[in-house]
């Protein structure tokens, strides 16, 4: 399993990244994709959605279950990666790089409060 320590986590399994422009960069760990197994379909949020920290806005589904994902910070949808409604196996594939929606940040500083790498993995760990 994969936890890239240039990434930020959240508890429900969605990795951060920060880009150069100020946007973030979101999809779903590593560790959610093996649990949920082969993805058989995902929704993604419309842009210029306007979503609250914590707020479930797009679907991943696999052979084994459906599950929300959810805003890791407040802010508005800027981006989708349409690529994945048509082949939503590529999160199996490599889950860091199938993003799934970027966010313009209301706050740029509540990046802060999720998880580095180390406290991702000591959730995962303190769960099994």
């Amino acid at each position: 399993m994969s936890i890239p320590a240039e990434l930020k986590y959240t508890e429900s399994h969605e990795w951060v990244r920060r880009e150069g422009d100020g946007l973030l960069t979101i999809g779903i760990t590593d560790f959610a994709q093996e649990s949920l197994g082969d993805m058989v379909f995902v929704e993604l949020p419309e842009v210029d959605r306007v979503l609250a920290k914590g707020e479930a806005c797009a679907v991943v589904e696999s052979v084994k279950a459906a599950s929300d994902v959810y805003a890791p910070v407040a802010g508005q949808v800027v981006a989708v990666n349409a690529t994945l409604a048509e082949k939503p196996e590529l999160i199996n594939t490599n889950a860091f790089e199938a993003w799934m929606f970027k966010l313009r940040p209301a706050n740029a500083a509540d990046i802060e409060g999720l998880l580095d790498a180390a406290r991702y993995q000591a959730n995962i760990e303190a769960k099994e």
